[in-house]
């Protein structure tokens, strides 16, 4: 866009504002003089008779400035001459109340509230009352004065259900959450759940409902490959989104008339039939539906729920721990789970590294043994976090600067009687901060148990510890649903895959990658693992080590993909490892599912994977056959 573009839209902006804001034509100098706290200039222009709630293009007022500013001075003289204490601004219908208390500004808090103010006023965009805003600020002397006032101290807003002393705990004001909770606070109030599948199918329908009306209007303006919707046509699409969205899931599907399926009827858990008339995973036809593969996890599923959290939730997920432990004081359950993904406490504070609070509600009580829906347990979030995949953009690094180390909390859970075998119920949504590379390697949790972690870190130390607190080594994660990627010749014809290992299949559930196999590098002759893996530094061979010889781990056990652990040992060359494994009776000879031989691992098995020449020669010296299929050569 050229400048004499910017500037024509530019002018369209201002046009289109003064056009659907009348107002915005006088002017405001009331409020002008107040933005700039000249106060001087103010007095005239009452004196000479200007409209003191004159508003600016936004709505603001000269009340609403000395709020913000803190004037207490102004704001007298602008209440006295007659200051609408009412007035909202125009997006969002802020109160200079509102503005005043979020900026902790006591005095005029009073001024307000003596000129009748309303204490419980709420904005139309999140439905804030100015306690919520005081309540966040550094200001207690706000918050006594709003409560004194009538402020109500356990109001929502509209947004996430929050209540004043949540935005004080998350915040972490401890004299304001002390005198919330004089105040008659209710620490059991949990925030908004969200279901992320009904929201995700609600997005679902929405798109479908942009695109269908998008293409009506195409129809009927009998638009070519160029045609593009107008401005008002536009409009129309995204209000009908909002509509949908809104009033989700009553809304009728287009889609059950031409396929006699919904959007959401593959992905939704609402028991008995959907829009369509069918029940959640039906696919028609009884007898072929029962044969069908079941369909992988949608991103909503692997969420489930998130919200629902408590001011103790949100205290111990910033780690304030002065915060945390008043509102236990006070009388807030320490395994009070969340109302979505039900995460305690205790959980809260491992997943987010918030290590050194953890420990302290591990002394006041806490269950070490609740997990959340999907499985996690304090013992695999403490791994989780410590071995968290590399990523492309920022994730907690709390764990970092905690005073106890990750090794010393695994003790204090296994002590304090954590289940050491207690094992996911499917892949955490949350484990990679950046596009997934572990799913595709296989590397997914579902089934995996902290030892399992630990090993796939390659972490003897906590392997042992777990070991001697009773964790089972030779549990696997389990085969999970994926999809099926066709395979054709040049021609287009399907190429049928075939099983070369000999193996019996293995169906959905059942083991899938061993501790073993994870330890050996399973993932990185699948995928791009060496980008997103975080492990000790060169513990391969310990690690393998341990798991051989003090678990009693079988060197020639193949995972569900029919490879060993000298397959994945060779996909990243280590010729070390390869002859540790091979003095241990290791068989070169073994052939993966998918027909690739130990030498074809190190050959370059997928794109951008390099070759190991070296390893290559090791193992065909050893009796492995070099098929020569270097994808990435």
């Amino acid at each position: 866009m050229n400048k004499h573009s910017r500037l024509l839209v530019s002018a369209l902006i201002i046009l289109f504002s003064l056009f659907r804001y009348p107002g915005a034509w006088a002017e405001s100098l009331v409020a002008d003089a107040t933005e700039r706290g000249d106060a001087g200039t103010v007095r005239e222009l009452l004196r000479g008779g200007a409209d003191v709630n004159e508003a600016q293009g936004d709505g603001m007022t000269a009340l609403h400035w000395a709020a913000e500013r803190g004037d207490q001075q102004l704001a007298e003289v602008l209440i006295y001459a007659g200051a609408n204490v009412h007035a909202g601004t125009r997006i969002g219908d802020y109160t200079p109340l509102h503005m005043a208390s979020r900026n902790g500004h006591a005095d005029i808090v009073k001024t307000l509230l003596a000129a009748r103010a309303d204490p419980n006023a709420t904005t139309t965009n999140s439905g804030v009352t100015p306690l919520h805003l005081a309540s966040a600020s550094r200001s207690p002397e706000t918050v006594r004065a709003l409560l004194d006032g009538g402020a109500d101290v356990n109001a929502t807003e509209g947004a996430w259900s929050q209540t004043p002393l949540i935005f004080a705990a998350a915040e972490n004001r401890l004299e304001n959450v002390r005198l919330l909770l004089d105040a008659g606070a209710d620490v059991a109030v949990t925030t908004r759940a969200v279901d992320v599948v009904e929201r995700e199918l609600a997005d679902q329908a929405a798109n479908k409902r942009i695109t269908a009306l998008l293409a009506d209007f195409k129809n009927k303006a009998g638009g070519d490959a160029g045609w593009l919707p107008q401005p008002n046509e536009v409009q129309g699409a995204i209000d009908l989104s909002r509509e949908v969205q809104r009033n989700w899931p009553n809304v009728p599907d287009p889609a059950c008339d031409e396929q006699g399926d919904s959007a959401g009827s593959r992905f939704s858990r609402a028991e008995g039939p959907n829009k369509c008339g069918q029940t959640p995973g039906d696919a028609g036809d009884s007898e072929t539906a029962d044969e069908s593969p079941p369909d992988p996890l949608s991103y909503g599923q692997l969420v489930g729920d998130w919200g629902g959290l408590t001011a103790l939730l949100h205290a111990v997920r910033q780690g304030h721990a002065e915060t945390a432990l008043a509102l236990l004081d006070s009388g807030a359950d320490i395994n009070q789970v969340s109302a979505g993904d039900h995460t305690s406490p205790l959980l809260m504070a491992m997943v987010n590294g918030q290590f050194d609070l953890g420990l302290a509600l591990l002394a006041r009580g806490a269950d070490p043994n609740l997990p959340s829906d999907a499985g996690t347990s304090p013992l695999f979030a403490v791994l989780e976090r410590q071995w968290a995949p590399w990523a492309h953009y920022a994730h907690p690094v709390d764990h970092q600067e905690q005073d106890a180390s990750y090794l010393q909390v695994l003790e204090a859970l296994l002590d304090a009687g954590a289940d050491p075998n207690v094992r996911l119920e499917k892949n955490l949504w949350y484990s990679e901060f950046t596009s997934s590379v572990l799913t595709p390697a296989g590397l997914h949790y579902d089934g995996a148990t902290p030892f399992w972690r630990a090993a796939q870190a390659l972490d003897v130390k906590a392997m042992r510890m777990l070991k001697a607190h009773g964790a089972d080594p030779a549990l696997a994660t389990r085969k999970i649903a994926q999809r099926e990627r066709t395979r054709r010749d040049p021609e287009g014809n399907k190429i049928e895959e075939v099983d070369h290992s000999g193996l019996p299949p293995v169906a959905i559930g059942e083991p899938f990658i061993y501790p073993l196999h994870a330890a050996a590098g399973a993932g990185y002759g699948q995928y791009f693992m060496a980008h997103a893996h975080r492990h000790v530094p060169d513990n391969w061979l310990p690690a393998v080590k341990f798991l051989i010889e003090e678990c009693g781990a079988d060197v020639n056990a193949r995972d569900a993909n029919g490879y060993s652990p000298l397959h994945h040992a060779a996909s990243r060359g280590d010729n070390q490892l390869i002859e540790y494994l091979v003095q241990k009776g290791a068989d070169v000879t073994l052939v993966s599912r998918k027909g690739e031989t130990t030498a074809d691992m190190a050959n370059g098995p997928t794109q951008r994977v390099s070759p190991f020449p070296d390893t290559i020669a090791l193992l065909v010296g050893l009796g492995a056959i070099n098929n020569n299929h270097c994808v990435s050569c």
